[in-house]
């Protein structure tokens, strides 16, 4: 029977999050809920594409159309996500939703399809799998095994934090991991994702995506928003005061993450991404995670150079340090207009 590729409507949204759910190497980022997600928080236009043959879905392709003078014009598999590229039973299906995507391509004007995956599957793209790495490992439902997991200097920080009069607790909206949020990244240079857009992440994903956030004396002080999907957790995004540092409050975070996760049945922590030779990179390290890297395969239309939207990328180094220097009022103001177009 042919291959037939269609874009995800009500209809078939059932059974694309049946075909994640039973894939075995689906992840959170290809489940159908991006797409209201993308599409309410920053009004780009999605094309999840499927290959259905016999009306059996065979392959999924979440597709993202973003568009800016600034950082360039692409569809991208899966926007804000640092995974979500083409998943399928067979190469037919592959070839399908490549097929459709490039013909995407061409009709809409895009410059170039992105995808972001954790092996290149494809040798004649343009590929960049030295920018980010990965990092996860299994957690032991023992604590005493767990704590051994972390190498030594950095276990004595967390032991050290755990005695430091810390409380974490879940919570039921996203002001305070928000605010806590939007101090770390003005302070990086880099501007900050809406509280809609945290809001949506709630709203769509429900029980599959919570809040943890660690006091000191009744202050906030770090907050992570987790994504839960089959056996794993994955802090996704954190914010933290200066001041947590000194009373170990990331760490306990973390910590407290974990076994509140092996309490719910969860048995993976998913560190997320990082990118190479960066802080965060080295704090995973710290925690004896080893790093795996991650494949941005790219196609180009003709005459269009591999775009480069990251921080390294020394043509947005004076932005950067601009943009550090903002009043954290005006940085949450502005910073939202601007990031929408950053996938």
């Amino acid at each position: 029977m042919p291959t037939v590729v269609h874009e995800l409507d009500d209809n078939a949204w059932g059974r694309w999050e049946a075909f994640v759910h039973h894939h075995p190497q689906a992840s959170f980022f290809h489940r159908a809920g991006w797409k209201r997600v993308i599409e309410n928080s920053f009004g780009h236009r999605t094309h999840y594409l499927y290959a259905e043959r016999g009306g059996v879905i065979q392959g999924i392709l979440p597709l993202a159309r973003y568009r800016s003078l600034l950082f360039g014009n692409g569809l991208i598999s899966n926007a804000c996500c640092m995974g979500g590229g083409p998943l399928a039973n067979d190469d037919d299906a592959y070839r399908a939703l490549d097929g459709a995507a490039i013909d995407l391509m061409k009709r809409s004007g895009a410059a170039y399809i992105e995808y972001r995956q954790p092996v290149r599957r494809h040798p004649d793209w343009s590929c960049r799998d030295d920018l980010y790495a990965t990092f996860e490992r299994s957690m032991p439902a023992d604590e005493e095994a767990a704590l051994k997991q972390i190498p030594r200097k950095q276990r004595a920080v967390v032991r050290k934090a755990m005695q430091s009069g810390l409380v974490d607790e879940f919570d039921t909206d996203v002001d305070r991991l928000h605010a806590l949020y939007a101090v770390n990244v003005r302070n990086l240079g880099t501007p900050v994702f809406s509280k809609r857009y945290f809001r949506n992440l709630k709203i769509e994903f429900g029980q599959d995506c919570d809040i943890l956030t660690v006091c000191h004396q009744g202050r906030p002080l770090s907050s992570v928003l987790s994504f839960y999907f089959r056996d794993r957790v994955m802090p996704y995004y954190t914010g933290s005061l200066d001041r947590a540092r000194t009373v170990g409050s990331n760490d306990f975070m973390y910590w407290r993450l974990m076994r509140r996760a092996i309490e719910r049945g969860y048995a993976v922590f998913d560190f997320g991404r990082s990118k190479v030779d960066t802080g965060p990179y080295a704090f995973k390290k710290n925690w004896g995670f080893t790093p795996e890297p991650v494949a941005h395969e790219f196609l180009m239309r003709a005459g269009e150079s591999m775009p480069e939207i990251n921080p390294l990328n020394p043509k947005y180094r004076l932005f950067i340090a601009m943009w550090r220097r903002l009043p954290l009022a005006v940085a949450n103001l502005v910073g939202p207009h601007i990031v929408r177009n950053i996938a």
